[in-house]
């Protein structure tokens, strides 16, 4: 499962992990990724949306209306 936000296009960034005596090792961060269903009135239907946490707070200040129109001007499918 990619981790990448619908929305937002959060993707995994990568870093060093530092141990105690500074060894360096490779490390991931990823986005906070959830899988939440909103309603579409306008297509009366549910759609599922893969949204990082900032991309949920994004919908309920935008709309989902306008979400769905700018994951599809993203070019992904909905």
């Amino acid at each position: 499962m990619s981790a990448i936000c619908m929305l937002t296009g959060a993707k995994p960034q990568f870093g060093k992990r530092i141990s105690h005596s500074h060894r360096r090792t490779a490390r991931r961060f990823d986005p906070n990724i959830q899988t939440k269903r909103y309603f579409l009135p306008s297509e009366n239907r549910t759609v599922k949306l893969k949204l990082s946490t900032r991309g949920m707070k994004t919908v309920d200040k935008i709309g989902v209306e306008a979400a769905v129109r700018r994951i599809r001007a993203r070019g992904e499918k909905v």
